[in-house]
């Protein structure tokens, strides 16, 4: 089975946990999948806080409303994929770049389920680099405070995100702390946030695997 057939598997998986009113919705090739299954379902919501202009593009070709965060408060639910997760549910994502979008929609939101195929669970973070996103005036700063934490970080040249920010992706690291080594990020002058989702991890993996779709609970 390739790759996409186990993100397709693990997407549709995802949808025994949309249970009505608005849900969030991440970004990426795997959410597309979940995006495409959830139409088929669209009857059973009221619509989707997007965390990217791709997907709320996506979600409008299927008919589904896309709404405010702000003028629909807190989420039930938030699907989302990721770059590599550990066994503890701490995450690197911001592969696609819109990782603060998906950090506020996560933490609206009181299930974070997130949907991978099995080739990105790992015992320790960090051979995906690590996006980070930054002012574009504080990006030397930023990645010489990024060398002095061990990391080697690289300009993703030619991209800006949807809030108009530069990503920094960071080599090298092996992050056996994620939500110590999230907070030290974060404090850093310029930087908007990392894509270490540890201090607000998913609660549910569910991979899509040749035995079947697996899912792996917080706790």
């Amino acid at each position: 089975m390739d790759q996409d057939m186990l993100k397709r598997q693990a997407a549709e998986a995802a949808l025994q946990y949309v249970e009505g009113g608005v849900i969030g919705v991440g970004t990426g090739s795997t959410v597309n999948h979940f995006i495409d299954f959830l139409a088929t379902v669209k009857s059973r919501i009221e619509g989707a806080v997007s965390s990217s202009e791709a997907s709320s593009e996506r979600l409008k070709q299927h008919g589904i409303p896309v709404l405010d965060l702000n003028a629909v408060g807190d989420l039930a639910l938030y699907v989302d994929g990721a770059d590599e997760s550990n066994r503890e549910l701490s995450l690197i994502k911001g592969g696609g770049g819109a990782l603060t979008r998906e950090k506020i929609v996560a933490a609206a939101s009181e299930r974070f389920v997130c949907i991978a195929d099995e080739s990105k669970l790992v015992d320790v973070l960090g051979a995906f680099p690590l996006p980070v996103e930054v002012i574009p005036m504080a990006r030397s700063l930023v990645a010489r405070h990024l060398v002095k934490l061990g990391g080697t970080p690289v300009w993703r040249e030619g991209y800006v995100t949807d809030n108009g920010n530069l990503i920094l992706d960071v080599q090298g690291l092996q992050i056996r702390a994620p939500m110590q080594l999230e907070q030290q990020i974060n404090d850093l002058a310029g930087v908007v946030t990392c894509g270490i989702f540890a201090l607000r991890g998913a609660d549910v993996l569910v991979l899509g695997s040749e035995r079947g779709p697996l899912t792996h609970q917080k706790g």
